[in-house]
């Protein structure tokens, strides 16, 4: 009797997932690129700046370096799907001052 291999299958799906886990997020498997993508970020922010809930959490000095030096809310930020939802949705928003309270009681430990 013969035994079927999957392994081709696998890796042929293993590679496919790899390409689109790297198109939805900013690591590319390919380039090494880590970094975060600065300039939509920066127009994220000025669309959620519109908002005054958001407005008073950037001028709070306890939170306003999260917006720039801190890579998960700057991740957060990035994703232009986020910040819709944020617009849009009380819960994400309330979830969202969570997120940056969180972070700022790490800094404030270290």
């Amino acid at each position: 009797m013969k035994k079927r291999s999957f392994q081709k299958p696998v890796l042929i799906l293993t590679y496919l997932l790899g390409i689109l886990i790297s198109l939805s997020s900013s690591v590319s498997p390919f380039t090494g690129n880590t970094g975060l993508n600065t300039q939509k970020i920066d127009k994220n922010v000025e669309k959620l700046k519109e908002s005054s809930w958001f407005v008073n959490l950037y001028e709070d000095e306890r939170y306003r370096r999260s917006f720039f030096a801190n890579k998960k809310i700057r991740s957060y930020l990035q994703s232009s799907l986020r910040v819709n939802h944020l617009i849009k949705n009380e819960k994400a928003q309330k979830s969202f001052i969570s997120l940056l309270e969180k972070q700022a009681q790490l800094r404030e430990k270290s």
